[in-house]
């Protein structure tokens, strides 16, 4: 271990004195540790490949139920407890901050969770710059700090002994920490921030920070701030596979118009046709252009249920390529823009790629007043909710990889069968799995063929529904 600062000497001997009773300062601030192994649990899935770093005596990483599990800290005494008490994982004493020291830690990690370490540290860039060997393309870093307008507060109850003791901590905001991930070369994916109130305070605090401390403005207030990043040195160009998914109802009209429009990308392409239940004969014209286009790969099929996210579930399933595209039969988003949206994930510029209609000028007639106005405020919306910029959630084309879209679908026991849209489906999925959002604007044009199929006040009301559920389930965690 390379010699501590004086600084560094200290802390490490509070840490050693605080090992045995680490335990009892979580036990006195129960609703506190509870409130926060919550939200890390939302952002870490069950089952992932963890490394903690500055892990303490391991409780952090135990609440995550990782199935792999590796902690570091430069405590021998924290160490030693976090043996003790969590023998299924495995504990290093090292500093995070001597890249030497922490050769014994082999391969890579799904997350990297750094929750409240870069307080302690002498130089953050550096040793987020170290991290990136212990990352692959999907790992994700996690770092978890205590906004600095409660470092009064915090030290008074460091008086008063309702905290536990610390050495002085390194005076960071949320920006800073941003800041020094991208320095770092870490391309930040989500910023949170949680618990106004750390108290319990007889379910009052609770109420509060389920439905009071996420809104805009109050939630700089909080206590607790959580930055998700992932490598930007391992963004790298590759060539995949594609399969575009066309869910049609009613949309005979545009079934050879999309074939015949649709341009050459990828390794492989193929379509996959799902018709929705449809009085226009659209499905025997889904057959016919199959058999006249026999040089390229398309499938057809008839969804099982009802709506748009029933027929998409069901294209994606049938579908074989790497990446997955929706692609709507209406034609009104131009299927000649398909290549921006490949290029965009093959690049690594995003892991889930959204169409946005609302920063062109749109042809005449292609969006009523009422809806393109809705379409505004519920961007605004969602966008809040979800901590990644949306203009546009309702545009229907989603592209993604097959790999991202299965672990949505593993993790959409956390959400349910809600969505008849089927974009909230795959927006909601791709927030929780933390994954880089990034939108194309596309020109949304006027339809040439059928009749819209979205009802601005009944889907208006759905849309209300929608905004009240992702609510429930991305802020106050219920």
């Amino acid at each position: 271990m390379l010699p501590l600062s004086s600084r560094k000497q200290k802390i490490l001997e509070l840490a050693n004195q605080l090992a045995g009773t680490r335990s009892h300062w979580i036990e006195k601030n129960r609703y506190y540790y509870q409130q926060d192994y919550q939200f890390m649990r939302f952002l870490v899935p069950e089952g992932a490949r963890v490394l903690d770093l500055g892990c303490g005596t391991g409780r952090l990483l135990a609440e995550l139920r990782p199935s792999q599990g590796v902690g570091v800290d430069f405590s021998p005494a924290m160490i030693e407890e976090a043996q003790r008490t969590y023998p299924q994982y495995q504990f290093h004493v090292a500093d995070v901050e001597d890249d030497n020291a922490l050769t014994v830690i082999e391969g890579t990690f799904d997350y990297i969770i750094l929750s409240d370490t870069i307080g302690s540290l002498e130089d953050c860039q550096r040793t987020f710059s170290t991290l990136h060997k212990f990352c692959n393309g999907q790992t994700r870093v996690v770092v978890a700090y205590y906004d600095q307008i409660w470092g009064p507060v915090l030290r008074l109850a460091e008086k008063l002994g309702f905290k536990m003791p610390q050495e002085e901590q390194n005076w960071l905001e949320t920006g800073d920490i941003v800041n020094i991930l991208h320095l770092a070369d870490f391309d930040v994916v989500k910023q949170e921030w949680r618990q106004l109130i750390p108290r319990s305070l007889f379910g009052l605090g609770s109420i509060i920070n389920k439905y009071v401390a996420p809104f805009p403005g109050v939630r700089r207030l909080c206590l607790r701030n959580y930055v998700v990043a992932r490598s930007s040195l391992l963004i790298e160009r590759q060539e995949f596979s594609v399969s575009v998914v066309i869910p049609a109802r009613n949309e005979k009209g545009n079934i050879e118009a999309a074939v015949q429009r649709l341009p050459k990308f990828g390794t492989r392409q193929e379509v996959v046709f799902v018709e929705g239940h449809s009085q226009d004969g659209t499905l025997e014209e889904m057959y016919r252009v199959r058999d006249r286009y026999p040089s390229m790969d398309i499938k057809v099929t008839t969804q099982d249920g009802r709506g748009k996210g029933d027929a998409v579930r069901k294209g994606f399933s049938m579908a074989s390529g790497d990446i997955l595209m929706i692609l709507d039969a209406d034609l009104t988003m131009p299927p000649e823009d398909l290549p921006k949206f490949y290029d965009a994930i093959a690049s690594g510029k995003g892991e889930f790629i959204n169409g946005s209609r609302l920063v062109y000028p749109m042809e005449e007639g292609a969006m009523r007043f009422l809806n393109h106005m809705a379409n505004e405020v519920f961007s605004w919306l969602f966008s809040w909710l979800l901590n990644q910029r949306f203009t546009d959630t309702l545009c229907g084309t989603k592209v993604l990889t097959k790999t991202n879209y299965e672990g949505i679908a593993a993790n959409r026991k956390y959400f349910g069968d809600f969505d008849p849209f089927g974009d909230f489906d795959l927006i909601f999925g791709a927030a929780k799995l933390n994954l880089k959002v990034t939108e194309i604007p596309i020109r949304y044009a006027s339809r040439i063929y059928g009749e819209t199929q979205i009802s601005r006040f009944r889907h208006g009301w759905l849309l209300l529904k929608m905004v009240a559920f992702a609510f429930r389930k991305l802020k106050a965690l219920s």
